[in-house]
């Protein structure tokens, strides 16, 4: 079925669309009063005052903040794209004990939804609110400048953290951070809207959309953490012992404070990496492919109770390959991609149950609310149709070649990848339902599980949940278990009315009638409308298509799915039923213009750029910058972009007195960037594309103890994005050699990489020659970076 215009569904809208919305809306949505001012007035001395304190009443101090009595402590943690079918707590074929535990002690949730896409739900997960009501319609890297779309949370969309402070909650988020604007994630801040302006009492983690596990950029608080020399470091368990570390300090100062830990590993996020011990386990255990996985699962989620008998299991669609359709090089080559990933899955729960076992040690353990949710959206297919050894090559629309990946297949997992399964298992993740990540449209990309406990209020162990709930009902849900009503201010600031709908009303009444009876889908025109029951969807893209295309809403085909009969969204009945399409068609109008959805852009990867598209970066419109030793970790968002111009690098440095060697400056890592750095006393420049081709330029004379100038000259062919040019080398004005590159990275350099200067501090941009953080032993003075048109 298709829709009509688009100025005639805003007049639906206008005209009713608003009325039909008001009716379904969760209850918290449609009364915000009755709230508190936050912070509340400062303490005023209410008695007598003398002229001496003989003459005074007694003195009194303000009472200390304090939570309503009974509050609970909260631990929230969040899985990375993760989907309904992986877990086996939820059918899937993997292990993962920890979560078992949440839900054989409290209750698993069958219907519980994300936005299809990272920055979206978590910034929807922290507030209470619409994805796009909170500006966070797309992940921040890809922000523009209109009102649901610009990677910013608006003050008016206090978070849980800020109004828990306010009653006594002391805080922790460790993990991945993908709600801060790109540009302002440098250690120059601003710091508002870091996890600190977020309300967050201590942060431990890194920030944007994806990190290398062994290499990781992190942040304690405001403060760069060194590098870890440990040579088994890996990230997810490095997050674990500081979360149980603050734990057991803040439990050590004051026993009876309440807490809020937020644990948002990053994993099971690409790259795939995973500390070899837990591979073995998984070998030859996907070797029958993903249709036989999913046809698995599908029984196992069944027998469990997850999936109703009546269910159907959605075919594959057209446009992925049937396994036996696939080569026996690709079977092996995907087996063992599948294998990784399932060993990062078990890795990553083994690790969720080691800071769960510290809050049971805890003395009011029983007065803790655990919340386990698997994904922030569906599992990625962005590893393609074959799988990526780069992810960054999906980011800059480079195709891997399969030959060239089978020669690294036992290398898959470790540091030197950045790997990403084929889009095959990426459904086959999951099962039962249609489609991935980014497709907002469909159940593949938004239906997560999630299993809450609670040993003091929720008696029906091991139940299931099959009211439908959204990530925008987990801030009401703690709201009511700690008996706080949202704030009418906070900082003097009038918030929004509170979106979702707690969740409590279900811990205790299987039966309970479901409160959250609509909620709007968007993610790149990919369009979704659940009311009481049925649920419209429009399908826009396929996701691992990176290919930019003029997508008109209009001409797109519209389904129509019963899910009170029909739990995997398998049967589209919009021509049995014309009427009730046109009456969510036009509710989903009503809904895009009440939260900010529009306008809507189906644009991926062009988005990416900042400098194409006028983000507010600290480097806009500068051609000319100075960089001193010791600056590190410079995030892309803060950096000169080296990509699609010419440029120069102009290093003064004296060499140690002998031996010299280090990076000077390097813009990226090992999935792709620039160095110029001192190898066995000769100068290098070095091009690394996305981790395919290696080029070098070497200086013929040795770089002495003596003040020196080394200049890197990148000449940019120009004729549009992602072109060639020359690399050329100076020693103190002399040319030391030239070479050509015919292609370069159009969209992003390294997705995990940094600016360092002195240092390469994360993964290496030219591994072959040297291993981070590979210190420059001379001296820099200034290394200078000038940008040409």
């Amino acid at each position: 079925m298709y829709a009509t215009s688009i100025f005639d569904r805003w007049a639906v809208a206008v005209c009713m669309g608003v009325v039909l919305c008001l009716a379904a809306l969760p209850l918290s949505a449609q009364n915000n009063s009755g709230g508190a001012n936050l912070p509340r007035p400062d303490f005023k001395y209410n008695g007598k005052v003398g002229r001496t304190i003989s003459e005074s009443d007694p003195p009194q101090f303000p009472a200390l903040v304090t939570a309503p009595a009974g509050a609970p402590n909260v631990v929230l943690i969040l899985i990375d794209d993760a989907g309904y079918g992986q877990f086996g707590t939820f059918g899937g074929a993997i292990p993962t004990p920890a979560l078992d535990r949440v839900a054989n002690e409290g209750l698993r949730y069958t219907r519980y939804h994300t936005t299809a896409l990272c920055s979206p739900t978590r910034a929807a997960l922290i507030t209470g609110r619409n994805h796009h009501s909170v500006s966070n319609g797309v992940i921040t890297e890809a922000a523009t400048g209109y009102d649901g779309y610009t990677g910013i949370i608006p003050q008016s969309a206090g978070t849980v953290a800020q109004v828990l402070h306010h009653y006594g909650y002391a805080s922790a988020w460790f993990g991945k951070n993908h709600n801060t604007p790109d540009w302002e994630t440098s250690a120059n801040g601003p710091f508002e809207r870091w996890p600190s302006g977020y309300g967050f009492d201590y942060f431990y983690g890194f920030m944007g959309g994806d990190c290398d596990q062994w290499h990781p950029t992190l942040y304690e608080d405001h403060t760069l953490v060194p590098t870890s020399t440990d040579p088994d470091y890996i990230l997810t368990k490095d997050l674990t012992d500081h979360a149980i570390q603050w734990l057991h300090r803040t439990r050590s100062i004051d026993q009876k404070k309440p807490f809020f830990l937020y644990m948002a590993p990053g994993a099971t996020h690409a790259p795939h990496h995973v500390s070899p011990e837990y591979l073995a386990q998984f070998k030859g255990k996907f070797d029958a492919g993903w249709d036989v996985y999913r046809e698995e699962t599908f029984k196992r989620q069944q027998a469990l109770g997850v999936v109703p008998a009546s269910a159907k299991l959605t075919p594959r669609p057209k446009e992925l390959p049937a396994w036996e359709s696939l080569s026996a090089d690709q079977k092996k080559l995907f087996a063992r991609m599948m294998e990784v990933f399932a060993a990062f899955t078990a890795q990553t729960d083994h690790e969720m149950g080691r800071l769960l076992d510290a809050v049971r040690e805890l003395p009011d353990a029983d007065n803790t609310i655990i919340i386990y949710q698997v994904g922030d959206n569906g599992a990625s297919a962005e590893g393609g149709l074959v799988g990526l050894l780069n992810e960054n090559t999906f980011f800059n629309g480079v195709p891997e070649s399969l030959d060239d990946n089978l020669k690294h297949i036992n290398e898959i997992g470790g540091p030197r990848h950045f790997n990403h399964f084929p889009a095959g298992w990426a459904w086959a993740m999951n099962t039962p339902f249609q489609w991935t990540k980014q497709i907002a449209s469909h159940l593949g990309g938004v239906r997560n599980p999630v299993a809450i406990s609670w040993p003091k209020r929720i008696t029906d162990k091991g139940g299931v949940r099959d009211q439908f709930h959204h990530v925008i009902d987990i801030v009401p849900t703690i709201y009511e278990a700690a008996g706080i009503t949202p704030p009418r201010t906070l900082n003097g600031v009038e918030q929004k009315p509170i979106e979702g709908v707690s969740m409590m009303y279900t811990f205790n009444d299987a039966k309970a009638k479901e409160r959250h009876r609509q909620q709007y889908f968007e993610m790149f025109i990919n369009r979704g409308l659940y009311a009481d029951g049925w649920w419209a969807a429009s399908r826009s893209s396929i996701p691992w298509e990176v290919g930019e295309k003029n997508i008109i809403p209009d001409e797109l085909p519209w389904e129509l799915y019963d899910l009170n009969n029909d739990f995997s969204q398998a049967n589209d009945v919009a021509a049995a039923n014309p009427k009730k399409l046109r009456e969510l068609q036009d509710l989903w109008w009503a809904e895009a213009a009440k939260f900010n959805v529009l306008p809507m852009d189906p644009r991926k990867i062009v988005r990416l750029n900042a400098e194409m598209q006028g983000r507010p970066t600290p480097t806009k419109g500068i051609t000319h910058f100075d960089y001193y030793s010791g600056t590190v970790a410079l995030p892309s968002g803060s950096a000169p972009s080296l990509l699609n111009k010419s440029w120069t690098i102009t290093a003064k440095v004296a060499g140690a007195k002998k031996n010299t060697e280090g990076a000077i400056f390097t813009m990226g890592a090992t999935d792709g960037g620039y160095g110029l750095y001192v190898n066995k006393g000769k100068a290098v420049f070095v091009c690394n594309y996305l981790g395919q081709r290696i080029t070098r330029v070497e200086s013929k004379r040795s770089i002495s103890a003596a003040p020196t100038t080394i200049r890197a000259e990148f000449a940019y062919d120009g004729g549009g994005i992602g072109k060639g040019g020359v690399m050329t080398l100076y020693v103190d004005d002399e040319k030391q050699g030239e070479a050509r590159l015919t292609a370069t990275q159009a969209l992003t350099l390294g997705l995990g990489g940094t600016l360092d200067i002195g240092a390469d501090v994360g993964s290496s941009v030219d591994e072959q020659v040297y291993a981070p953080p590979f210190r420059f032993n001379g001296t820099i003075e200034k290394v200078s970076v000038d940008l040409k048109p």
